[in-house]
């Protein structure tokens, strides 16, 4: 996918489009970006097809509005992180932030970024690849190694996927919130296992 590029991309969508945003994403989540069209989302706002032209001429340019304001969002979050005092909070700030961010509305996003198509577009994203960088840094030191990438992913896949998983789709926002904060501090390396990462050239460097 190629998502064409809004009339206000840059900047935060209208009340307007904030409704069309958010009834798209309730579509998506509920039969994939595949299997939503135009007139579905007029209809689950109960306005006309022309209504919805009026804000985004395609389904794409509302997949691209929502994820560039979630990108916003994510990247008030490294920015609050990065300035905090110590390493120890600068890491919580970030990962209680990641964990706001796919709860609430955030779940239906959450899914829909899972989505192959949208996954495959936003990986080659400037902003999104210099925003995993940070994260990566601020949860694993200063050298981005292979190691820390990897780990990096694991945490921002884990907290994504148990935020949509449907054994989870009955649990509310501030239940489902704790435990994956629980989850994600887990999944954070202690500073004895960070520098046994780092000890452990085999784990970093890739085979000669």
């Amino acid at each position: 996918m190629s998502p064409s590029k809004p009339a206000q991309r840059g900047g935060e969508p209208t009340e307007a489009q904030w409704r069309i945003i958010n009834a798209a994403l309730k579509l998506f989540a509920e039969h994939g970006v595949g299997g939503t069209s135009l007139r579905m989302i007029a209809g689950e706002l109960g306005v006309t097809v022309a209504a919805v032209y009026h804000q985004y001429n395609t389904r794409d340019e509302i997949i691209y509005a929502a994820v560039e304001s979630s990108l916003r969002q994510l990247n008030t979050i490294v920015d609050a992180a990065e300035a905090e005092p110590t390493v120890a909070r600068a890491r919580g700030s970030l990962l209680a932030g990641m964990v706001d961010l796919t709860t609430g509305v955030g779940r239906s996003l959450s899914a829909v970024l899972s989505d192959p198509a949208v996954t495959g577009s936003f990986s080659h994203h400037a902003g999104y690849r210099d925003l995993l960088r940070r994260m990566c840094r601020l949860l694993f030191g200063e050298t981005v190694t292979k190691a820390a990438r990897i780990r990096t992913a694991t945490v921002i896949a884990a907290i994504n996927g148990a935020a949509t998983h449907p054994m989870l789709a009955d649990l509310d926002d501030n239940a489902l919130r704790g435990e994956l904060l629980y989850l994600a501090r887990r999944l954070q390396p202690t500073p004895s296992e960070l520098a046994n990462l780092l000890a452990d050239r085999s784990v970093l460097e890739p085979p000669t």
